[in-house]
């Protein structure tokens, strides 16, 4: 039977003659015999057991578990198992690092980045949870609306983009804003009321208002564009345009009717509330979402309800 020395061995599998001998002295591959000269020899059993215990020290396997593999006192599927969901662990850890550097790189927060993209997702959820619980706890609103609302959920990949986790820090920031949680409320009241009263709560959504709204966010880009102040007297101008394209669209008269319609569904217009959208879908990576919140906020400033 074929006997190797331990210079054979180091040859045989990469390591060096040192490594050979501690696993040897440590009893992890102990030698088969030795020669006259009372140097170790080993067979091929233990060529085998050694490959083996270096492509587990390869794979970030402890010797003492390396030990027990050879020892038969665990299989190697187990450990491999064990090892491989480690690594998925510590792999997450390192991409939310990254990802925490890139977006602090970018300007971020870092304490606060990092605190939130450590969060497991059933802590993100609760952010959200309290949010509603909150805004709308009080108040009785149609079940399938709010059924709908507090059904998405956030879902934050284990391997974030910069840009996710920027969004989501965002997000956590917007439903934790006592001004924005203020305005929620103010919908979710009025909602309220709504449905008692029995009034139609749907906002302009026929044909000619969705193209008024759309020519509405599109005139508010130009001015944007252009520089314009939402305080100016272009700005005045680009409100006029607006208004009479909603008195059209509406069917009503261009005067302060058409400001008093638009008005009626103001505090259901809060840009934020948009934005929010925007967010949630930037976190779950869904397809990107019209973001509208910049034109929005300034036709609001320049005083229209509606913007």
């Amino acid at each position: 039977m074929t006997r190797y020395q331990i210079g054979e061995l180091a040859r045989m599998t990469g390591l060096t003659v040192k490594t050979i001998r501690f696993y040897s002295d440590s009893g992890l591959i102990p030698p088969t015999d030795r020669t006259a000269g009372g140097y170790r020899t080993y067979d091929a059993e233990a060529v085998a057991r050694l490959k083996l215990v270096r492509t587990l020290r390869d794979l970030g396997v402890d010797l003492p578990t390396a030990g027990r593999v050879l020892a038969k006192e665990v299989s190697v599927t187990d450990v491999a198992r064990a090892h491989a969901d480690a690594i998925d662990a510590q792999m997450r850890t390192l991409r939310l690092r990254r990802a925490v550097l890139r977006a602090v790189a970018k300007g971020g927060e870092m304490e606060l980045m990092n605190e939130l993209a450590r969060m497991s997702d059933e802590e993100r959820q609760r952010i959200l949870d309290d949010f509603f619980e909150d805004v709308f706890g009080p108040y009785e609103l149609d079940p399938q609306f709010e059924q709908h609302m507090r059904s998405v959920r956030i879902e934050l990949p284990d391997d974030p983009s910069p840009e996710q986790l920027e969004a989501w820090v965002e997000l956590a920031k917007l439903v934790q804003d006592p001004d924005f949680r203020a305005s929620i409320k103010r919908m979710s009241r009025q909602h309220e009321q709504y449905r008692r009263d029995n009034v139609n709560m749907t906002p302009p959504s026929g044909g000619n208002q969705m193209e008024t709204f759309t020519y509405s966010i599109d005139q508010a880009r130009q001015a944007i564009e252009a520089g314009i102040a939402p305080d100016s007297a272009e700005a005045a101008e680009v409100v006029a345009r607006v208004n009479a394209k909603w008195a059209e669209a509406l069917d009503v008269p261009n005067d302060e009717t058409v400001v008093r319609r638009l008005r009626e569904f103001a505090d259901f217009a809060d840009p934020r509330a948009e934005r929010y959208w925007v967010l949630i879908g930037r976190v779950n990576g869904w397809p990107a979402m019209p973001d509208n919140t910049r034109e929005r906020e300034w036709l609001r400033a320049a005083g229209v309800p509606l913007g």
